[in-house]
């Protein structure tokens, strides 16, 4: 089995809570491709719960986590956040761009435009 970056196992879960809503370690593993350890997701969790990104509250002998954030605006945030850091951010939104299925360009060319309208 490859591991993959932790930022992207913390990615997954996050994608998960906000799925699946209020959800133990336990439930949460199933919604996990790759199988990875109960204990890796505890401590995701667990970390996710310090950066504020999720909550918490007892069920029991367990949590019960659920999302903090709104998941859009997390994962907006890191892309801009990425973009402001390179060195050629035109070429970062080319390559993003191109990188678009051609349903997702129709909708961003829709946003893009609602966009034009409210300014």
């Amino acid at each position: 089995m490859s591991r993959r970056p932790l930022g992207q196992l913390e990615a997954e879960v996050l994608a998960a809570v906000s799925v699946s809503g209020p959800a133990t370690t336990a439930e949460l593993l199933s919604r996990i491709p790759g199988d990875p350890a109960y204990t890796t997701i505890n401590t995701i969790l667990f970390r996710l719960h310090d950066k504020g990104l999720v909550t918490r509250e007892r069920d029991g002998r367990q949590y019960r986590y659920r999302l903090a954030v709104d998941e859009a605006r997390l994962v907006a945030d890191k892309m801009h956040d990425h973009l402001r850091y390179a060195s050629d951010s035109s070429s970062v939104l080319s390559q993003f761009v191109d990188a678009l299925s051609p349903e997702e360009v129709d909708e961003l060319r829709q946003i893009l435009e609602h966009r034009g309208k409210r300014t």
